[in-house]
């Protein structure tokens, strides 16, 4: 059964289809590609390539695949990128001349050659082609593309360019063809910059100036850049120093409620914000500017936000609260349609977004918006929005966070995936603001490990609703944020350890996933730090009640996942601290029974160690592959795997690879910190003590 076609209007979707479609040989396509690239073009002609989707283009044209050349010569007539062209897409389409059977066609490279005259004012580096020139000028040879290039050469070649050899090359090949007319014209350009040089009848031939290729494709492509500036000039950013005279035309419909800037009854003296139009204007006439009419435009103007935020009014503030509430009102009694909140809080999204903040006259708004609201509607622009939250007394923003959570809940893994990025957002700028903080006593910084605690319940029920590799990488981002507030020795002064919890961290640690490990391993590494820190003197405190609850759990499932990993004794509940990860000791020993019954010389305590575990196994017969190829020489035999020390101990009698068993475990470390994932060697080098003393050895 084939998947439903892409919409017309859907490039990116388009394009994923068609990349899909040149990875497979026509014969074994179960669709026919070539209405889909019909689809693609129609599109690309009627409002162009946006940077991203025209670098993808470029790439899918300029990489050998299965796509027929007249699908390839259709999309490559048909690149009218939208706004300036990058150095990547120039670069590649250079690469892409010249002979070679992975090369494109030669008529390809002639539309390439073709394009990149067509836009070479649109250039976003216009020294670019000029640091290819001789890259370009070493294919004048190649007839096939020699008119075209001759005519970009021309475009691009200064002073600088003209050679004596690169003259002695054109005048060689103009004899060798007869007088090729756009080596001619080429030569016209050399012989401007030197005359002296270039004499004779030559250049006297029938070549014609260079003329444009395709004026109706360049009257086209002026079309779709005007059509996307005035866009922009419409509804991309706003410039911050004048106001927006477009508001009235943004806000139709309810959103026509929000007034545009406008001030009345001004004195001769004064000065208004529509009179302002540069940051210098602004500056200069900061005190004299006189209040606009409707202070609610602050919602949506960007230099009424800057006026308030520099010069701050109590009675301002009062009166936008009091038009929000009013509309509160309004919506709460019928008088208005409800759309009307989802549209204002577009508006506040916008200004959240631009002043970074979120005052609490807008926290009143959301309490009686999430009353009513379905949790649905405009979530995404809800959850960013109310990420901007302030740091506040945890016991206060309880009962907010409770209205939240009772609008996004709906039973399904993905509405607790939206919270769980929603706590993700909030912790994260709480972060920014308690490390940009000067004086963190001023702020109730205690509700970080409140906020962490109260996330630990939704995140450990989401790994268990969705105990997928997504899921655990989603939990991961919340976790690793808490971890560098915790990396900071001045907020860890003020702020308490708040761990995940201990069922969570096994999950997560017998995931199928070694980058989850990866980034838990790391995570947890960072977190022992912050508890050696605050347990010993570096740090002008003790530890709270709260956290002397928490440390022996910690020094659990530490002592757990070092038993798992390194010491070969998973599930072992003797050793100081162990839990034996928290399941019934009837488990380990059927396992243990089963796995005795499968083959005898394996244990159920080592299979998780780096020989043995499932994820780490590969990387560390790897190492040893990498140790015996660079040996190989000398070597007899090799290790069949998985590595043990006994196993080590015979290799080197049999005349296989010498390698200790420590030598061996500490270059698996390092080969692991090569392939980019540290968190394991992170955590093994910071609990275990014979490798911290080999490691500062």
């Amino acid at each position: 059964m084939t998947s439903p076609s892409p919409p017309d209007d859907d490039l990116e979707e388009l394009l994923g289809d068609i990349e899909a479609a040149s990875k497979v040989p026509t014969k074994r396509r179960l669709v026919a590609i070539k209405p889909t690239i019909e689809r693609a073009t129609s599109l690309l002609y009627e409002r162009g390539a946006l940077p991203d989707e025209l670098a993808r283009l470029v790439e899918l044209l300029t990489v050998r695949n299965h796509l027929d050349q007249a699908s390839l010569g259709a999309i490559a007539r048909n690149l009218y990128p939208l706004g300036k062209v990058a150095d990547e897409v120039v670069l590649r389409l250079v690469g892409a001349l010249g002979h070679g059977h992975l090369k494109p066609s030669f008529p390809l490279q002639g539309l390439f050659l073709r394009w990149l005259v067509m836009v070479h004012h649109l250039l976003e580096n216009p020294t670019i082609l000029s640091q290819t020139y001789a890259v370009l000028f070493n294919l004048i040879d190649t007839a096939a593309i020699r008119p075209q290039l001759c005519h970009l050469l021309a475009l691009i070649t200064r002073r600088k360019h003209v050679r004596p050899f690169r003259i002695q090359t054109i005048l060689n090949l103009s004899h060798q063809t007869g007088g090729d007319p756009s080596l001619i014209g080429l030569l016209r350009i050399f012989k401007n910059y030197y005359p002296e040089i270039i004499i004779g009848d030559i250049t006297k031939g029938r070549a014609a100036a260079f003329k444009h290729p395709d004026t109706q494709w360049r009257e086209r492509l002026d079309i779709i850049q005007q059509r996307h500036r005035d866009s922009q000039l419409d509804s991309g950013p706003r410039n911050g120093f004048s106001v927006s005279h477009v508001l009235a035309r943004q806000l139709r419909g309810a959103k026509a409620l929000f007034p545009a800037v406008s001030t009345q009854h001004a004195q001769e003296s004064s000065v208004t914000l529509e009179e302002i139009n540069s940051a210098e204007q602004f500056v200069q006439n900061l005190e004299k500017i006189e209040m606009p009419t409707q202070l609610v435009a602050v919602l949506a103007d960007p230099l009424l936000q800057k006026l308030l935020l520099l010069r701050p009014n109590a009675e301002a503030s009062a009166r936008v609260s009091n038009w929000l509430m009013a509309c509160v009102g309004d919506v709460a009694s019928g008088d208005v349609d409800a759309t009307l909140w989802l549209d204002m809080v577009e508006v506040i999204h916008d200004y959240a977004l631009s002043t970074k903040a979120l005052p609490p006259l807008l926290l009143e708004f959301f309490v009686e918006f999430l009353k009513a609201w379905d949790g649905r509607n405009k979530q995404e622009a809800v959850l960013e929005t109310l990420s901007f939250i302030p740091i506040t007394k945890f016991q206060d923003l309880r009962q907010f966070l409770r209205l939240l959570e009772q609008s996004v809940l709906n039973n399904t893994p993905d509405s607790q995936i939206s919270l769980l990025k929603f706590y993700t957002q909030l912790l994260g700028r709480w972060s920014i603001i308690l490390q940009a903080h000067d004086d963190l006593e001023s702020i109730p910084a205690g509700s970080v490990p409140d906020l962490i605690t109260h996330t630990n319940t939704l995140a450990l029920t989401l790994s268990q609703t969705s105990p997928t590799v997504s899921t655990y990488l989603a939990i991961l981002d919340f976790y690793e944020i808490s971890a560098s507030i915790y990396s900071n020795p001045r907020l860890l002064q003020h702020i308490d350890i708040a761990i995940p919890p201990p069922l969570l961290v096994y999950l997560l640690h017998f995931s199928p996933s070694l980058t989850v490990l990866s980034r838990l391993c790391g995570t947890l590494a960072v977190y022992k730090r912050a508890w050696e820190q605050v347990m010993s003197k570096s740090l002008p405190r003790n530890l709270t009640p709260r956290e002397r609850e928490q440390i022996n759990v910690f020094n659990g499932f530490l002592m757990d996942i070092c038993n798992c990993l390194w010491r070969g004794r998973a599930f072992a509940t003797t050793d100081l601290n162990a839990q034996g990860c928290r399941i019934p000791q009837s488990v380990p020993r059927a396992l243990g029974s089963y796995i005795k019954a499968v083959d005898s010389d394996l244990d159920l305590g080592t299979i998780f160690t780096l020989s043995y575990s499932p994820l780490l196994s590969l990387q560390a017969i790897s190492y040893v592959r990498e140790r015996e190829d660079e040996e190989a020489d000398s070597l007899l035999t090799r290790h069949a795997g998985p590595v043990t020390q006994g196993s080590l101990g015979q290799l080197g009698i049999r005349g296989g690879l010498r390698m200790s068993w420590p030598e061996y475990r500490s270059g698996v470390l390092r080969y692991l910190e090569e392939q980019g994932l540290n968190g394991v060697p992170e955590l093994m080098y910071n609990t275990m003590k014979n490798l911290m003393k080999a490691r500062n050895d």
